[in-house]
């Protein structure tokens, strides 16, 4: 079993090639849309929702069997064509270009797998059992998707932007912590759900001291 290093990529704006037009290909393609990506489809047939992402021109799709060219200039590439031999070709090519690519339903044979993601705006909770257990993963996904609902993204922003005027008052590194992590308390969210304006950091701040006797407790405990 391969050890897997997590990390998030930022692929807005790059090319991301997806091989394949079935429900695999349709779900990496979604997930490279909502981080930005520019996604390019290869394959002969695709779903009535690659089709719609096509003619919306949200997508390039290329309406053939795939060739090794396509990866030409590719940031990364998904390999979930129904062929095996075809993604086991196309796992060769890339990577003789240097192109990290996805092996659909051969995870260890690829460079990469995709966890089960929940987003909540800029919070993204990613979950997988190293492509062992996928079944494991999207119960655990679902599990996280009720506990953290949409208003931890509201909270994700607002501590951003605590964060950020707290660096323009030139707060120290100590303070900063304990404020940051007084600003993330279950007991600080009541504040947040309520906060008009999640981007305005300097009132939101102001919010955040006025309030940490309640937060933190009598002796800051």
């Amino acid at each position: 079993m391969a050890l897997w290093y997590p990390v998030l990529l930022n692929v807005e704006g790059r090319r991301c090639v997806v091989f394949g037009g079935g429900a695999v290909g349709e779900r990496k393609a979604a997930g490279l849309l909502e981080a930005g990506a520019e996604v390019t489809v290869v394959s002969p047939d695709r779903t009535p929702r690659l089709e719609r992402w096509r003619q919306e021109g949200r997508i390039r799709a290329v309406l053939r069997e795939a060739e090794d060219s396509d990866l030409d200039g590719a940031f990364l590439a998904f390999a979930a064509t129904d062929k095996p031999d075809v993604n086991r070709r196309l796992a060769a090519a890339a990577r003789a270009r240097g192109v990290p690519i996805l092996i659909a339903d051969e995870g260890e044979a690829g460079d990469f797998i995709n966890p089960a993601v929940v987003r909540r705006g800029d919070l993204v909770l990613a979950v997988s059992a190293s492509g062992a257990a996928p079944a494991l993963a999207s119960r655990i996904r679902r599990e996280l998707e009720e506990r953290y609902g949409p208003e931890y993204g509201k909270a994700a922003e607002i501590l951003e932007a605590i964060r950020l005027a707290l660096k323009r008052a030139g707060v120290g590194d100590a303070e900063r912590r304990r404020l940051l992590a007084a600003a993330a308390s279950p007991e600080a969210m009541a504040l947040w759900r309520e906060a008009e304006d999640p981007a305005d950091g300097d009132r939101l701040l102001a919010r955040l001291q006025e309030s940490l006797p309640d937060i933190e407790g009598p002796a800051g405990q």
